[in-house]
């Protein structure tokens, strides 16, 4: 490596590093707000309730009355 490959290494690290020393700073008027509310959306592929009911009966017969099929096994 030359000297003039070290010195432009260095620029560029200088430089990046003041552009992360930069966005790091809050901005004038305070602190950033928060969202004002989450919506959770239902996935079309998500079972109901009685669904899941259903399944766990059918797949869990005969098995190991723990984990997922703790209650369903009967």
């Amino acid at each position: 490596m030359t000297r003039a490959d070290l010195s432009r290494i260095l620029m560029a690290l200088c430089a990046a590093s003041a552009l992360c020393a930069h966005a790091a700073e809050p901005t004038k008027s305070g602190a950033q707000r928060k969202p004002t509310s989450v919506t959770f959306h239902k996935a079309p592929s998500e079972e109901s309730p009685a669904a899941r009911e259903k399944r766990l009966k059918r797949e869990c017969m005969g098995r190991a009355n723990a984990g997922m099929c703790l209650g369903y096994t009967r």
